[in-house]
């Protein structure tokens, strides 16, 4: 499906992991407006209603079952965060009638993305897939009419190409002509596009042009087997360890001009442990579309794989400054700010994503760390109430550790409370026994 070309599994056995696995359908989500505002600087205020917990935890998880194209997981996933909050029109509503028309549910996929309409108005991404469905159901008019909205910000770079297709079904040759070389523009390795060209061209009457185009597509049907064979040599030999025979295999699939091939090859490099092969593709990849918080994302996690930390915060800064309520850029930059030792941004930045999504373990794992660390900085610059707020935020997220509860048992002991800071210090005891610390 559209939304989940091009995405990127880089994994390290550690927290790493969990923030390479938040790669998800991200193209649902960066055309959408935000959807809260940040978290304002300076501790620890307050927490999220249970049902707003349960909400985000069924969005995370219908986004990991999309993902991996379990469409009736995520249909049911996404249909419990809406029973728990009706509110979530983008994050779980629009990519529960894209679940649902993956299925060949057209009927209730419709229904879904007219209750999304009435929110959004003609939004190009749910003004694509109500032409889609339109397709499905043979209504060519209606398609072109819903394409041709979607055609003015294209969401998917497949836009044109369906728009040529409804024209051509709808009996418009001119213009379904226009819109196909449109979309060999937009899309010049779619095989699909010359194919559908040369029956256009033919029943212009235009035989030669027609012939030419159908080659052209049996060149691009050649070309993607080619490129599929490479691949899985690739694939083998870096499982093998051959790095260098393996690169001089997977470089052969380098397009300088094409992101969505270099981030398959980044791809590639990345799920294999080649981090420094992966960085220069998807840099060149980030490089063709800046404005994609995919791509952005994509660089960023290279970068922090090879610890290059200043250069991950870079593209990831930029990202959200337009889309400051992605899940993957807030969990990922957080973890940067902390490498970087800016504990108190990487807070508000982890809490944010934890606001997002609060079943990512990785997220609380860092959120932890950041508020044990802003803990002892406090107490150390004696700010001894902020001090004592982060600590028992950071019990709240991790309830079987003494760390935070010997923090507040030193903050009692300082601040003239001998009985608080007794009690904080046998709980801490009592966990740490629990953790085998102790005997």
């Amino acid at each position: 499906m559209p939304a989940t070309n091009g995405q990127i599994a880089l994994g390290a056995r550690d927290y790493r992991a969990a923030l390479a696995s938040a790669a998800l359908a991200l193209a649902l989500l960066i055309s959408a407006p935000a959807l809260s505002q940040q978290t304002a600087a300076g501790p620890p205020s307050g927490t999220q209603s249970p049902s707003s917990n349960a909400a985000e935890a069924h969005v995370a998880r219908g986004y990991d079952a999309l993902k991996d194209d379990r469409y009736t997981v995520a249909a049911d996933e996404f249909r419990a965060a809406l029973a728990l909050n009706p509110s979530l029109v983008l994050r779980a509503r629009f990519p529960l009638a894209v679940a649902l028309f993956e299925m060949h549910n057209n009927a209730d996929s419709r229904r879904e993305l007219e209750q999304v309409r009435q929110v959004t108005g003609d939004h190009p991404n749910v003004m694509y897939y109500l032409g889609r469905v339109d397709l499905e159901e043979h209504n060519f008019e209606q398609a072109i009419g819903h394409f041709s909205k979607a055609a003015a910000k294209p969401p998917f770079p497949d836009t044109a190409y369906y728009l040529g297709f409804a024209y051509f079904k709808h009996g418009d040759l001119a213009l379904a002509e226009e819109w196909l070389k449109k979309a060999e523009l937009a899309t010049p390795h779619d095989s699909r596009v010359p194919y559908q060209l040369g029956f256009v061209l033919r029943q212009e009457g235009r035989p030669e042009e027609s012939r030419k185009a159908f080659a052209q597509a049996a060149q691009l049907r050649q070309r993607d087997a080619d490129e599929a064979r490479i691949q899985s040599e690739c694939a083998q030999k870096l499982q093998q360890g051959a790095r260098d025979q393996a690169r001089a295999v997977c470089d052969q699939l380098y397009d300088d001009n094409d992101a969505e091939r270099l981030t398959e090859l980044g791809t590639l490099y990345g799920q294999h442990g080649d981090y420094e092969a992966a960085l220069k593709p998807l840099r060149r990849a980030a490089e063709l579309q800046p404005q994609s918080p995919q791509m952005q994302f994509n660089l960023a996690m290279v970068y922090f794989q090879l610890n290059r930390f200043e250069e991950a915060r870079v593209p990831l800064a930029s990202a959200l400054q337009r889309w400051p309520d992605l899940f993957q850029l807030n969990a990922l930059y957080g973890a940067v700010l902390l490498k970087l030792g800016q504990e108190l941004p990487a807070y508000q930045t982890l809490q944010h994503a934890h606001q997002l999504n609060s079943s990512d373990s990785g997220t609380v794992d860092l959120l932890y760390e950041a508020a044990i660390a802003l803990g002892r900085k406090n107490q150390e610059s004696r700010q001894y109430g902020d001090s004592l707020r982060y600590y028992a935020e950071a019990a709240k997220l991790r309830p079987a550790e003494p760390a935070p509860h010997r923090g507040m048992a030193k903050i009692y002991a300082l601040t003239g409370k001998p009985s608080q800071a007794r009690a904080e210090e046998a709980a801490a005891d009592r966990l740490a026994r629990n953790l085998g610390e102790l005997p």
